[in-house]
């Protein structure tokens, strides 16, 4: 296996298998998604929809498809959505059909979501590996969730109560990587895509 950061030998096909990034605020999920998204470009990475107002530089269709809550309703009411999950005050969820699409056409793909949601790929489609991106340090990730200045102090406060919780649950997942370094973490990330459980 390569050394994080250091150039592996050349994949020519990945297993046909979902793969759940998930992790608490803050531990930098979206980084090391983009990350990997340049390393491996032909895997499918999912968009998922929200209910939340786009944060300074997001694009709709590109990091989220932003909806309001009677479209984010109504797709949960059909079924079209993988998962789905609320947190503080907003909705979440992956699209169905374009994961669905993806795997029938030997395509690996990627969700970045959180642990709610990761738990219902898991009942939904148990041959997913779910990897935890973990923070290098507790410290690290408060300085993280409190240097973005985008939140106020409750919802900051709420972020790290959410993420004790989902650090707990760690030991649910397939796999654990810490996110010192978004390059190697997404090296790490790659690697775990083309392994066996």
């Amino acid at each position: 296996m390569a050394v994080a950061g250091e150039p592996g030998p050349e994949r020519t096909a990945f297993r046909r298998r979902l793969t759940v990034v998930s992790g608490p605020s803050g531990v930098g999920k979206s980084s090391v998604v983009s990350a990997l998204r340049r390393l491996k470009p032909e895997i499918f990475f999912s968009v998922s929809v929200t209910t939340r107002s786009p944060r300074l530089g997001e694009v709709d269709g590109e990091h989220y498809h932003f909806v309001d809550r009677a479209t984010f309703d109504k797709l949960v009411e059909a079924g079209e959505l993988l998962e789905h999950a609320e947190f503080a005050g907003n909705c979440y969820g992956t699209p169905r059909e374009p994961v669905e699409r993806a795997l029938a056409e030997g395509r690996p793909a990627v969700l970045e979501i959180e642990l709610q949601g990761a738990r219902q790929v898991r009942a939904a489609m148990p041959d997913a590996r779910l990897v935890m991106l973990m923070p290098p340090s507790w410290d690290e990730l408060v300085g993280r969730l409190t240097g973005r200045g985008t939140e106020h102090e409750a919802a900051v406060r709420a972020r790290l109560a959410e993420a004790e919780r989902e650090l707990a649950a760690a030991g649910e997942f397939d796999a654990r990587v810490v996110n010192a370094d978004v390059r190697e973490a997404a090296e790490r990330l790659l690697d775990l895509m083309d392994q066996d459980f």
